[in-house]
């Protein structure tokens, strides 16, 4: 009994842990809608995963989503400078999601 309560304890604390910190760049990067990337250029997808079940519990479900958010926008960063914005393009299954990256501030640039 005193092992399946520190268990449960132990999954409720890590659940409870953001993992995936926004960098100051990601930070740069907004999560939008596709009707609000109707003029932008696309210039990418990115794939992220993290964990969603530690120990055997499910992470919530919301802080999940959030980190798999900050992952994409970390990532679409590197791409070569030009990404502002990102759009969810798969639901999350099992830990991951798909993003589109787009360029919308100057869909122009080379």
């Amino acid at each position: 009994m005193k092992k399946v309560l520190v268990l449960l304890v132990a999954g409720l604390f890590v659940s409870a842990c953001t993992w995936v910190e926004l960098s100051d760049d990601g930070k740069k990067i907004r999560i939008v809608t596709p009707a609000d990337v109707k003029t932008c250029k696309k210039i990418g997808t990115v794939n992220v995963a993290l964990k969603d079940k530690i120990a055997g519990f499910d992470r919530d479900e919301d802080k999940v989503k959030r980190e798999l958010e900050n992952l994409a926008r970390n990532t679409a960063i590197e791409m070569d400078g030009k990404a502002d914005s990102i759009v969810p393009s798969s639901p999350i299954k099992d830990g991951k999601q798909t993003f589109d990256v787009y360029n919308c501030v100057n869909p122009g640039a080379k």
